[in-house]
């Protein structure tokens, strides 16, 4: 979408793992920033989720479409204030066939039906991390769309077997695309870090939001 003087090219790190830098404009930054801020109010206020085991997470959290906790997702945040979550916006679900058609190369729109249906919006802030981890609570295998806006984080690209190496390290700007799907669906990621204030001020956000949009095979 956005592009500039020498806009750098998209990288595939893995096999169905795909990297866009710059592909959201800041026009379109603004607007996601400003949506998921609202998401954030009500009516599920942006929470740190606390894991069975008793741990917190140091990145907050609020969804879109389905509830997700640790490790189910409901339509209601029965984990929160038991409030109904904020419905998927149809605008949400055509953004993530464009984001899906550009990493992937598709320039007709064919992106096989990608039909989005929830959202994890994660705030990170100087301090966040987000260890090594599989989203595989779907029970739908369709790719994983995820957003970077803010704060550039260095983000860990692992393998479907373990936590730990081989795995590939890549710094996702405010603006980047990173789709991971197929063979590399359920490979391990996480964010070891985050650089505070490499934010453009034109931004008006101070962190990191990570949108990841899946699509979760559930009914109702």
């Amino acid at each position: 979408m956005s592009g500039g003087l020498f806009p750098k090219e998209r990288v595939v790190v893995a096999p169905g793992a795909v990297h866009v830098p710059g592909w959201l404009a800041m026009a379109r930054q603004r607007e996601l920033v400003e949506a998921c801020r609202g998401w954030a109010r009500e009516p599920v206020p942006i929470r740190h989720t606390r894991l069975p085991r008793g741990g917190v997470m140091s990145v907050r959290t609020v969804c879109v479409g389905w509830h997700w906790q640790p490790y189910r997702y409901t339509r209601t945040a029965d984990d929160v204030n038991g409030e109904p979550v904020a419905e998927f916006p149809g605008w949400l679900v055509e953004l993530g066939r464009e984001a899906l058609d550009e990493a992937y190369g598709e320039r007709d729109g064919d992106h096989g039906g990608y039909a989005p249906d929830t959202a994890l919006i994660n705030f990170y802030d100087g301090a966040a991390k987000m260890g090594m981890h599989q989203d595989k609570d779907e029970r739908s295998s369709a790719p994983v769309v995820s957003l970077s806006i803010g704060d550039t984080c260095l983000f860990r690209f692992g393998n479907t077997e373990s936590r730990g190496r081989p795995y590939t390290d890549v710094e996702l700007a405010s603006g980047d695309l990173f789709v991971f799907g197929g063979a590399s669906r359920f490979a391990y990621h996480g964010v070891p870090k985050v650089y505070p204030g490499t934010a453009d001020p034109e931004l008006g956000l101070t962190g990191r939001l990570n949108i990841t949009l899946r699509e979760t095979g559930l009914a109702g």
